[in-house]
């Protein structure tokens, strides 16, 4: 394969990419009935916040690194989150701000003004209404409710189509992505019809390694081993999503449940696990049903952005280049735990094999060796006493490009 043939993202890809961090956002009629899975036959009288603030959920994203929030306008019970025209099952009918609530303008709105990406999960899946039954009839129903998300919320980030419970099932999906693309151009995906990302095929929020921003088909969900084959349209370049709740194996509040809050060491291993393999995190924060992101769930978001910035913002020494061979000489002898590498993927994924040495007693000794670097590859490693670095790619399908190589240390 030449250089000239590798696939390579686009614009909105790279860009993306570059976000790193998006914060998921699990919030409806089943936050009111204690439940993850609503059969769609739940009373609107049942939704009805008494706090809901939308711009206290989009702050903690802000202040947490987060830069896109991703809310489920509509979930499988087909309770609808905004005022649509296709069905009375929605915030128009709850008591909520008696009937003229749109939760999803008000995410939108705290999103543009804390200057970051929105995006919306639309629910295939829906158990609630008539007419799913009949696929044409369903089709119209769909793209008539994803055409108003598309037009009346501005600049979307991303577009979550869920596989669960549509196992099996065919949904026009040349029009839905066309809708998309007409509407939403640069808008991402996720992971169905024409997908430009990925899901990255658990909901652990953690990627394999090597995890190759490459792919033609993933898994549909969580409940089938299957692997969806894309649209032929699809590009080569489609980059994994990791999603995982902070709260273990639950997505949408439930009360009395903080004992099953992600420690911060939970969350520290997840940012390695994805964010370090290259992929994106996709980090569930769920409100409460005061409409309200609870004080423990707030505070551990609070406590892994610190770790963060505290690990990752101030690198010790920094350098870029091309080549197969790319060398850091210290000011003096330091120690050293941390090493991050990120390829120029605007030229393609190039690196196959690399390996990461550093200078002790006048000698190279090696800390690590990997395969993929893509987007971003944060190696950790018992800390190192040293005086240079040294970064050695062994194999590549194309002269190496790094648009970083960072060294840190966090003790």
């Amino acid at each position: 394969m030449s250089r000239h043939d590798l696939p390579k993202p686009t614009t909105a890809q790279y860009r993306w990419q570059d976000m790193e961090m998006g914060m998921f956002c699990h919030f409806g009629m089943n936050t009111f009935c204690d439940q993850e899975w609503g059969d769609g036959s739940d009373s609107p009288e049942k939704f009805n916040p008494s706090s809901l603030d939308a711009g206290q959920w989009v702050r903690l994203a802000k202040e947490g690194g987060f830069k896109y929030f991703i809310l489920t306008a509509k979930h499988h019970d087909g309770f609808c989150l905004w005022p649509t025209k296709t069905t009375d099952y929605s915030v128009a009918s709850s008591p909520w701000k008696d009937g003229k609530g749109d939760v999803v303008l008000e995410c939108a709105e705290a999103c543009r003004r804390e200057g970051i990406g929105f995006g919306v999960y639309l629910s295939p899946w829906d158990r609630h209404e008539p007419c799913y039954p009949d696929k044409e009839a369903y089709d119209n129903f769909y793209t008539e409710q994803l055409t108003e998300l598309l037009t009346n919320y501005g600049p979307l980030v991303e577009v979550w189509f869920d596989g669960a419970g549509s196992e099996g099932r065919e949904y026009d999906w040349a029009r839905i992505i066309g809708l998309v693309r007409k509407y939403q151009p640069d808008a991402m995906i996720f992971n169905q019809g024409a997908p430009t990302i990925r899901w990255v095929g658990n909901e652990d929020g953690v990627a394999p390694y090597p995890c190759w921003n490459t792919a033609k088909e993933a898994r549909v969900s969580m409940f089938t081993n299957d692997m969806l084959t894309w649209l032929p349209d699809t590009p080569d370049w489609v980059p994994a999503e990791c999603d995982v709740p902070i709260r273990k194996n639950k997505w949408f509040w439930h009360p009395d449940d903080e004992g099953s809050l992600l420690s911060l060491e939970d969350l520290k291993d997840i940012y390695y696990r994805s964010v370090g393999h290259g992929a994106n995190l996709l980090l569930n924060v769920a409100p409460d049903d005061r409409g309200l992101i609870p004080d423990a769930d707030a505070a551990r978001v609070r406590e892994f952005a610190k770790w963060i910035r505290d690990t990752f913002s101030n690198p010790l020494y920094e350098t870029s280049g091309s080549g197969n061979e790319l060398e850091i000489s210290f000011r003096s002898r330091e120690y050293i735990d941390h090493i991050v590498l990120m390829e120029e993927i605007a030229e393609g994924e190039r690196v196959r094999e690399y390996i990461l040495e550093a200078m002790e007693n006048n000698q190279w000794t090696e800390i690590v060796r990997g395969s993929a670097i893509g987007h971003k590859k944060i190696d950790r490693f018992e800390p190192v006493l040293c005086s240079k670095v040294r970064l050695r790619i062994s194999k590549a399908v194309a002269p190496p490009v790094i648009r970083k190589f960072s060294v840190f240390a966090s003790i």
